[in-house]
């Protein structure tokens, strides 16, 4: 028995040797298997469809990536030829094998980035919407994100940074999330989502006059009316060759400036199609509401300079009061004559406001001319409304230290980290090391 054991000469040698066979292919069908998921999940691409059975239409891109694996490789081919034929009930192809791989990758990959978290020793934290919150109150914000960096082992007294949205219970400086940590740990400035003020300023500008309000709605009625009809579409692509036209975002404004761009860069191309579809919509409704839009509504130049504006840099603001308004004329104008339309405000009938009676006759109005009206009372509210949010938005990113000297700068910086006669720099060795930068540098 010994010898036959050493010399692999049992009398169960046949069954053992299949046995191993068998499990070297399903390491291979598992390794491929694995692979598929982390490609899907690494280009962020839908796993399944309709149907979870292979060479059915709908069955997603999990089970399309194996049809295509089956015409080159051995193993998924007969990985393949055993499912289809009936003799493989047991195939690592369902959802439920797909969501157990996607959770195990993702515990090794929240293991590796811990590792290197406390390699790294300090760190910074963002709280989104990955964790299951009950109350969203600052508190209950905050106990959850606790409790969660707990689990995974961080130190909060190596916590340098946290960045939230403009929230009152994330930003707050009483009750919210980032001052709660600071009570625990000084040393975690907190920074405001930059992203998020700047959806909030462009809310604030689009918000600050009626005039505006109703534009994003006109560029959305516009987007309807095509959308919800094959014919209408048609007869949008019929005469917009460019850009198609593109639903608002709710959540991130500064996108919408491919919104406007798509109608800006064609408005008379769009302008055809409205007028197309007032004459042949069988909808009346429809064919008035298009009308009115291409013939009323389609020509406000203002908001998509003010977005790409928006887009290049927020310091160009100031410099855009001055002169984005006689740019913007100029070009309203040329686009207005290229359409045929006359390129001039239209006058509105002005009804005579009664004087009350201790109201001097001799008390002047200030009365303005179409154009006029149009800068004062909605050029100008826009611009300002931007110039000031963003001011008020993002004062915590202008607050910092001045001083060239860089000695001072390195003594503050020491003062500032030090908490509890515990310190994260050393001045000297800092002073030194910023020096020899500097020089390797130059």
């Amino acid at each position: 028995m010994h010898k036959r054991l050493n010399l692999n000469e049992t009398i169960d040698k046949v069954q053992y040797e299949q046995f191993k066979k068998e499990i070297d292919y399903w390491k291979q069908v598992i390794l491929r298997i694995i692979a598929v998921v982390k490609f899907l999940a690494k280009h962020n691409l839908a796993f399944r469809g309709s149907n979870e059975k292979l060479y059915k239409k709908g069955n997603g891109n999990f089970l399309g990536v194996i049809e295509m694996l089956e015409e080159f490789d051995p193993v998924i081919k007969e990985h393949v030829r055993r499912i289809t034929s009936n003799g493989l009930h047991v195939h690592y192809l369902g959802h439920l094998i797909q969501n157990e791989l996607i959770s195990l990758l993702a515990q090794e990959i929240k293991k590796e980035l811990i590792k290197k978290i406390k390699n790294s020793k300090y760190y910074s934290i963002i709280l989104d919407c990955f964790l299951n919150v009950d109350d969203t109150s600052g508190k209950g914000l905050f106990d959850i994100t606790l409790e969660e960096l707990k689990s995974l082992g961080l130190e909060i007294d190596d916590m340098r940074g946290q960045g939230y949205d403009n929230g009152a219970n994330m930003k707050g400086k009483h009750q919210s999330v980032q001052k709660r940590f600071l009570d625990i740990n000084p040393r975690s400035f907190y920074t405001p989502c930059g992203c998020h003020s700047l959806n909030l300023t462009l809310c604030d500008m689009a918000n600050k006059c009626v005039k505006g309000k109703k534009f994003f709605g006109f560029i959305q009625r516009i987007y309807t009316i095509f959308a919800n009809s094959t014919k209408r579409w048609e007869i949008l692509k019929d005469n917009v060759k460019a850009w198609s036209l593109k639903s608002l975002c709710q959540t991130r404004w500064e996108s919408r400036v491919e919104s406007v761009k798509a109608i800006k860069l064609q408005l008379v191309d769009v302008r055809e199609a409205l007028l197309q579809v007032g004459e042949k919509d069988n909808d009346a409704a429809v064919a008035s509401e298009a009308t009115s839009l291409a013939e009323k509504e389609l020509g406000d130049n203002f908001w998509y300079q003010l977005l790409f504006e928006i887009n290049k840099l927020i310091g160009y603001f100031k410099n855009y009061r001055e002169t984005g308004f006689s740019k913007m004329i100029v070009e309203a104008k040329e686009i207005a004559i290229e359409m045929g339309i006359d390129p001039i405000f239209p006058q509105k009938c002005l009804t005579e406001r009664k004087r009350r009676f201790d109201e001097s006759s001799t008390s002047e109005e200030v009365s303005f001319t179409p154009e006029e009206n149009f800068r004062v009372n909605y050029f100008l509210v826009i611009v300002d409304q931007a110039i000031s949010s963003l001011e008020t938005r993002f004062e915590q990113f202008n607050e910092g230290i001045e001083d060239k000297d860089l000695s001072r700068i390195i003594i503050i910086l020491k003062k500032t980290l030090k908490f509890e006669e515990r310190l994260d720099i050393d001045a000297d060795e800092l002073y030194t090391e910023l020096k020899l930068f500097d020089i390797g540098n130059q």
